[in-house]
């Protein structure tokens, strides 16, 4: 039995179409898995989204707590800064002609100091 050309031309889109069927049905079901996929990760993402954010918040305020800290100290060094710029010509210049003198009768007096409260702890 031979096929007349009409046959032939509709067994062969007949063959093209179950192709094309097959193929477009696997591609939408792949579609719809890496759909699937995909809103998993949105929601993963949105959570680390929400978690960066807090953590965000966090790392801000630590920062802001920070810089006070930071001012606090700069305004104590100004405070140590002007104090011993007041000092240093009232107290240190005239006092500066007695430390060849004075620091070793300090050491002295330091280390008698010392050996007494040895005694005393030793008996």
């Amino acid at each position: 039995m031979s096929l007349s050309l009409s046959q032939f031309l509709f067994l062969v889109l007949t063959f093209a179409a179950v192709v094309a069927v097959t193929f477009l049905v696997m591609f939408l079901n792949q579609l719809r898995k890496t759909a699937r996929e995909g809103e998993k990760t949105l929601v993963e993402v949105h959570e680390l989204v929400v978690k960066l954010n807090a953590t965000s918040q966090t790392v801000n305020q630590r920062i802001e707590e920070v810089g006070e800290m930071v001012e606090a100290a700069r305004k104590a060094a100004v405070g140590i800064s002007d104090v011993s710029r007041f000092l240093s010509p009232r107290f240190m210049r005239p006092a500066s002609r007695y430390w060849p003198f004075a620091v070793p009768l300090i050491r002295l007096i330091w280390r008698q100091w010392k050996n007494k409260k040895k005694e005393e702890k030793n008996g």
